[in-house]
C-alpha cells in the first residue's frame, strides 16, 4: 500500500477509532463503547454473574463478585489494547501531517479515508504506513510474523504487523518500565509463540544479571531470582557471554539453573541478547511450556527484533550492585577521565566507534592519564584522540587484546591477564612489551589499565625471589655512621620482626652458640682489622628459642685512601644442608658396616665353596676313564650357589657320577648342597643302585634339611663292563656324544627331591663304547628367559657334537660359547671312555 503525496477528497472529522479486542470497528472518544468479548456478553457494566453447567446463573454472592472481577479484568485489558491501538493511530496521523503538509484534523479524515478504500481498520492501516516510513527491523519481520502464530483465533483477529507494533507501542510507551514492557512482549508477540513467560535481565558493568522485568512468572520466584552475581552459569549468562540468540531445546538436558525452572522443567528457552552499536544491555530470555523445536529463520528474526525493542529500555534502567543494595550510578566520560588521572599505572579512557550502520567498528582513546607509558616510547599526544587500531594495530593480532575489549564493552564482565604481551607497530618494526593488563566498563566507556614489566623491577623482583628460595638475607653496614641495613629476608631468617633494629656485626657473638664464638671472632678479626674477605659458619640463636645453622659471606668496603668505610655480605641459612650432611655421613656408615658385614659372609661363603667343591680338581684316576668337571657361579663375588657335582670311586670299584641343583643361593643353598651331597656318598658305599640311592636321598631332603627341594642325576659306571646305571630326580638328562652325534639319554620317571615324604626313581642302564663322551650339566648352562627348554638344548646338542680333542677343552669350550641369560650357577661333568 502507498502513502498518497497529496490529499484526497476530505472525510468526515470524527477522531480515530480505538482498536477492540479483534478488528472489530472501535467507538470515536465522543461515544466510547466497550468491545463484546469472544465469549461472553458485552462489557457494558451490566451484573454478568457466572453460569453452571446447565447454563443457570450463579446468583450466590461469591458468583456474582467472581462475574464482576471478570469483568473489570476483561475492561483493563480492553482500555490497554485501546491506548496501544490509539498510539499507533496517533503516530501513523503525525507521518501524514509530515508527508502530506496538512494538520491533524486533515491527517485523520485521510487516514480514515484511505482505510475505507483499502477495506481495512484504520488501526490496521495505520501499521502499514508506520512500517513504509520506518523500514526497521520489525517492518521486515512482520510478513513471516503470521505464519509463526500457534493460536489459530488470534491470527485470525489481529494482524502481525499490529502485534509487533502494538509490542513496541507499548515498549516505547513504557520506556522508564521494564516491567511494563515486559507484559507487552507477552501480551502481543509472545504469547501467540506459545510462550508463557518472559524475563528481561539488565547486564551490570562487573557482568552482574539483574532481573528488571517479567511476565509469566510468580512474584516469590522473580524476587529470587531478582540478581545474578557474576560468573555464574545460567540460561541468560549464555545469551550474554555467546553474543547470540541461544535456544534450548529442554532445559532438563542442559542442567542449567534459571528463573521458573521449577514450573516447567522440561520447557524450552530462548536467551536473546539485547544490545546496540555492539554493547549488549541485557538478555531477553523467554519461556515456553514444553520441549522446543528447531524454530524457522522467521521466528528468529522475530524474537531478535523483540529483543531490539528491549535493548533501549535497558540503556535507562538504573543497574543495581545486588540485593537490598544502592543504585549503581553509572559515571560519564568527564568523571572517568578524572578517575584515571588519579592512577599510578597508565590509563587509557575508550569510547565505542559507531559506522553510520550502527556498528562498532572500533574504539576511540578519549583520554590518557598523566601515568601513561607508551610501548614503543611515544608521547601522549600522538596517541590521545587516536582509534585504537589506528595506534596499536597489533591489537586485533595474535594477543586479543581488541577482541578482550569488545567482549568486556559487549557484556560488563570485567577482563585482567599477567604479563601479556603488548606489540606496537612503529616504523613498520613491531616492537613487543610484556604487562599486566586490566579492562573493565564503566557506562558505554571502557576503561584499559597496563602495568608495563620494568626491566629493573623484573630483575629485582627476581633477585628477590632467588634470595627467598635460597634462603639468603643480605646486609650492609657503614662503619662511619653504625648504620646497619638488612633486606626483608634477613629479618627472616633472624626470626625477628621488620620493625626491630638490624643486628651490627660487633653484636653478632650475642646471638651465636657459646661453642662457636671462636668462629665469630676469627670472622671479625679478618674483616675488620685483616680488611679481607671472609666467610664462617656457626650456630644461631633466635629470639624464638629456634636454633638454625648459618652462613656468612662478608666483603669490606674501601674508600680511595684504602680506608674501611663500610662491611657488606649476607647470611644463608644452612639447616637443611646441614641435617642432610648428617644425614648421609650415618648412611656412610651404616653401609660401611654392611658393606663389610656382607663381604665377610661372602668370603666365609667362598671358603666353604672351595672347601667343598674347588672350581677345578685335578682328572680322576679310573681304568678305561677319564673324568673331567667345570663350575662357574653366577656372579664373580657371590662365589655360592646350589649347584653340586661329585665324582668318586666306591669301594666296590664302581665310579658314582653325579650333578645336582638346590633351590637358591647363598649359604642356605650351599649349606643344603653340602648336607646332599656328603648323604649320597654315604649312601653310595651300601652298593645300592641309583634308583634307590636317590630314594634315600629324596628322604634326607624332605625330612632332615628343612624340606629342601632340588634336582638331581646320579650314574654308577661299571668299567668293567662298560656300562652306566643311572636315574634323574627332576633334573634334565645326560647327553651322549658318539660319533659326532650328540643326543640325550631317554626321559625317565622321578620327581624332584624333597617334593613329597617317600617316591620311586626309574632307573636305566646304557652301553658305552669307546671315545664316547656323556655330559652331565646343571640347566644354567643352557637356560635363557627369550627361549624354550626344547630350543636351548637343541643348541646344547649342536655344539656338543663338535667333539674336541680333550675332554677338558671340549667342557671349556661349551661355557665359553653357552648363551645362557638367567644368571643362574653352571656345573658340568664330562666322562670319556677309552
Amino acid at each position: 500500500m502507498t502513502i498518497p503525496t497529496q490529499p484526497k477528497e476530505p472525510g468526515d472529522d470524527r477522531a480515530l477509532p480505538a482498536p477492540g479486542a479483534g478488528t472489530a470497528p472501535a467507538a470515536t472518544t465522543a461515544e466510547v463503547d466497550l468491545v463484546p468479548s469472544a465469549d461472553g456478553p458485552a462489557a457494558t457494566g451490566a451484573d454478568v454473574s457466572p453460569r453452571d453447567p446447565d447454563g443457570a446463573v450463579a446468583a450466590s454472592p461469591v458468583g456474582r463478585l467472581a462475574a464482576t472481577v471478570d469483568r473489570l479484568r476483561r475492561e483493563v485489558m480492553e482500555a490497554q489494547v485501546e491506548a496501544d491501538g490509539r498510539a499507533l493511530v496517533e503516530l501513523a496521523k503525525g507521518i501524514l501531517v509530515e508527508r502530506l503538509g496538512c494538520g491533524p484534523v486533515e491527517a485523520a479524515r485521510q487516514l480514515s479515508a484511505l482505510a475505507g478504500q483499502a477495506g481495512v481498520s484504520p488501526l490496521e492501516f495505520a501499521v502499514d504506513v508506520i512500517n513504509q516510513a520506518a523500514k526497521d527491523r520489525v517492518s521486515e519481520v512482520t510478513a513471516s510474523f503470521l505464519a509463526a502464530v500457534t493460536q489459530a483465533e488470534e491470527a485470525a483477529e489481529q494482524s502481525a504487523a499490529v502485534r509487533l507494533r502494538a509490542a513496541e507501542a507499548g515498549a516505547l510507551a513504557a520506556a522508564h518500565d521494564t516491567q511494563a514492557v515486559a507484559d507487552s512482549l507477552l501480551q502481543h508477540a509472545l504469547g501467540p509463540l506459545g510462550a508463557v513467560a518472559v524475563a528481561i535481565w539488565a547486564a551490570g558493568p562487573d557482568g552482574s544479571l539483574t532481573l528488571a522485568g517479567s511476565a509469566g512468572f510468580s512474584p516469590g520466584e522473580a524476587e529470587r531470582w531478582r540478581y545474578v552475581p557474576p560468573d555464574v552459569a545460567t540460561v541468560a549468562r549464555s545469551g550474554l557471554t555467546e553474543g547470540t540468540t541461544q535456544w534450548i531445546g529442554s532445559l532438563s538436558r542442559t542442567g542449567l539453573p534459571t528463573i521458573g525452572r521449577q514450573l516447567h522443567p522440561d520447557g524450552g528457552r530462548a536467551a536473546v541478547p539485547a544490545g546496540s552499536a555492539g554493547r549488549v544491555n541485557g538478555v531477553l530470555e523467554i519461556a515456553w511450556p514444553t520441549p522446543l523445536d528447531r524454530q524457522p529463520p522467521a521466528v528468529v528474526r522475530q524474537v531478535e527484533a523483540l529483543a531490539d525493542l528491549c535493548a533501549h529500555t535497558l540503556q535507562t534502567y538504573a543497574h543495581v550492585r545486588g540485593p537490598g543494595q544502592e543504585p549503581l550510578l553509572l559515571p560519564d566520560v568527564s568523571e572517568l577521565m578524572d578517575l584515571t588521572d588519579g592512577l599510578h599505572d597508565p590509563a587509557l579512557v575508550l569510547v565505542p566507534h559507531i559506522d553510520p550502520a550502527g556498528k562498532l567498528v572500533d574504539f576511540r582513546i578519549q583520554h590518557v592519564n598523566n601515568r601513561f607509558l607508551d610501548p614503543a616510547g611515544r608521547p601522549r599526544a600522538v596517541v590521545n584522540g587516536a582509534l585504537l587500531l589506528e595506534a596499536y594495530p597489533m591489537a586485533a593480532g595474535g594477543g586479543d587484546l581488541f577482541q578482550r575489549i569488545e567482549r568486556v564493552h559487549a557484556t560488563g564482565e570485567p577482563f585482567r591477564a599477567r604479563r601479556m604481551s603488548l606489540t606496537a607497530l612503529v616504523g613498520e618494526v613491531p616492537i613487543a612489551a610484556v604487562a599486566d593488563v586490566s579492562i573493565s566498563r564503566h557506562g558505554n566507556c571502557v576503561l584499559l589499565i597496563w602495568r608495563i614489566e620494568d626491566e629493573a623491577a623484573r630483575l629485582a623482583s627476581l633477585l628477590q625471589n632467588a634470595q627467598r628460595l635460597g634462603r639468603i638475607g643480605g646486609f650492609e653496614e657503614d662503619l662511619l655512621t653504625g648504620e646497619t641495613t638488612w633486606n626483608g629476608q634477613l629479618f627472616t631468617l633472624y626470626g625477628r620482626p621488620e620493625s626491630s633494629p638490624p643486628v651490627p656485626l660487633e653484636e653478632l657473638s650475642a646471638h651465636t652458640h657459646p661453642d662457636d664464638a671462636v668462629i665469630v671472632g676469627r670472622l671479625l678479626r679478618t674483616l675488620l682489622h685483616g680488611r679481607r674477605p671472609a666467610s664462617a659458619a656457626f650456630r644461631l640463636q633466635r629470639p624464638d628459642g629456634v636454633t638454625r645453622y648459618m652462613r656468612i659471606v662478608a666483603e669490606p668496603v674501601l674508600d680511595t685512601d684504602e680506608r674501611l668505610v663500610a662491611v657488606r655480605g649476607a647470611y644463608q641459612d644452612i639447616s637443611a644442608q646441614h641435617w642432610t650432611e648428617v644425614a648421609l655421613a650415618a648412611t656412610r656408615d651404616q653401609l660401611a658396616q654392611t658393606e663389610q658385614h656382607a663381604s665377610e659372609r661372602s668370603r666365609l661363603a667362598l671358603q666353604l665353596q672351595h672347601a667343598i667343591m674347588p672350581p677345578a680338581r685335578a682328572p680322576l684316576e679310573a681304568p678305561g676313564l677319564q673324568v673331567a668337571v667345570r663350575y662357574r657361579p653366577a656372579e664373580e663375588e657371590q662365589l655360592v650357589g646350589g649347584d653340586w657335582y661329585d665324582a668318586v670311586v666306591l669301594p666296590s670299584g664302581l665310579v658314582m657320577l653325579c650333578v645336582g641343583d638346590v633351590a637358591g643361593h647363598g649359604i642356605e643353598a650351599a649349606t643344603s648342597m653340602v648336607v646332599l651331597r656328603n648323604a649320597l656318598r654315604g649312601l653310595a658305599v651300601t652298593g645300592a643302585g641309583p634308583g634307590q640311592l636317590l630314594s634315600w636321598l629324596n628322604i634326607v631332603a624332605h625330612h632332615l634339611t628343612g624340606s629342601i627341594t632340588a634336582t638331581a642325576v646320579c650314574g654308577l659306571y661299571d668299567p668293567a663292563r662298560h656300562t652306566l646305571r643311572w636315574a634323574r630326580a627332576g633334573h634334565l638328562p645326560p647327553v651322549l656324544v658318539r660319533d659326532s652325534r650328540a643326543a640325550p639319554l631317554p626321559l625317565l620317571r622321578g620327581m624332584l627331591l624333597g617334593a613329597v615324604p617317600e617316591t620311586v626313581y626309574e632307573e636305566e642302564e646304557v652301553q658305552l663304547a669307546a671315545e664316547d663322551t656323556l655330559l652331565m650339566y646343571t640347566d644354567g648352562l643352557i637356560e635363557r628367559r627369550d627361549r624354550s627348554v626344547e630350543e636351548s638344548l637343541t643348541q646344547l646338542l649342536v655344539q656338543a657334537s663338535d667333539v674336541a680333542p680333550t675332554l677338558d677343552r671340549q667342557l671349556d669350550r661349551l661355557l665359553t660359547y653357552s648363551r645362557s641369560d638367567t644368571d643362574d650357577d653352571t656345573c658340568i661333568v664330562g666322562i670319556r671312555v677309552h
